[in-house]
């Protein structure tokens, strides 16, 4: 399975663009998730209000860096509305969380988990407008119902303890960063093969 158009002719459509410029976006916030994942786990004795800045901290540079690329997006007429979706849910639940500094475990559980869950409908929906241009759309369905999973396995164990739920907050950064990763490289190589298609079109009289 390659990484090559769906349409044919090197050509890509909607929001493809957007993502495959991107690429180091998605990069970057799979690495901010694996670092803050690894610092969860090599701290699980974390005090609530740790948590609530590590939760709030992640969420607010997921947002903002979802803003820029629903930015990008729009200027080149392209699709951007889940991006905008990811972009208020991140920073909304950021400033959520740096605002109520005293919030209790079972608030911080339930908000952590309706972020997940919103994060995870947009990237499954993502994904399947993505799997219509190249072959890497697999990658972000898997990161959609991995934070799918992580909310509902809040919500069924609410009250498991602060140090319980920095474990899976940590397993679940370490899972969603990793493939995220994988997704920006994935990309990444998907827009190098199509430059040099694209540019050869450019030169066709």
């Amino acid at each position: 399975r390659n990484l090559g158009s769906r349409n044919g002719g090197g050509r890509t459509k909607g929001m493809i663009p957007a993502i495959v410029g991107n690429w180091w976006a998605v990069v970057l916030r799979g690495l901010i998730a694996i670092a803050l994942g690894v610092v969860t786990l090599m701290w699980p004795a974390v005090t609530i209000g740790a948590l609530v800045l590590l939760f709030g901290f992640y969420a607010l540079l997921d947002g903002i860096f979802s803003f820029i690329a629903a930015f990008r997006a729009s200027k080149h007429h392209e699709r951007w509305g889940y991006l905008l979706g990811e972009g208020i849910v991140g920073v909304l639940a950021g400033i959520l969380t740096f605002a109520w500094p005293a919030i209790t475990t079972l608030a911080l559980v339930y908000m952590v988990a309706a972020w997940a869950a919103i994060t995870g409908f947009l990237e499954i929906a993502a994904a399947f407008r993505l799997r219509k241009h190249i072959a890497g759309e697999i990658l972000l369905a898997l990161a959609g119902v991995v934070s799918i999973a992580f909310a509902v396995l809040l919500v069924i164990a609410p009250v498991a303890g602060v140090l319980v739920i920095a474990v899976w907050i940590g397993v679940y950064e370490l899972i969603f960063g990793v493939t995220m990763v994988a997704l920006g490289l994935r990309l990444r190589k998907w827009s190098q093969r199509s430059l040099p298609a694209s540019t050869a079109t450019a030169g066709v009289p």
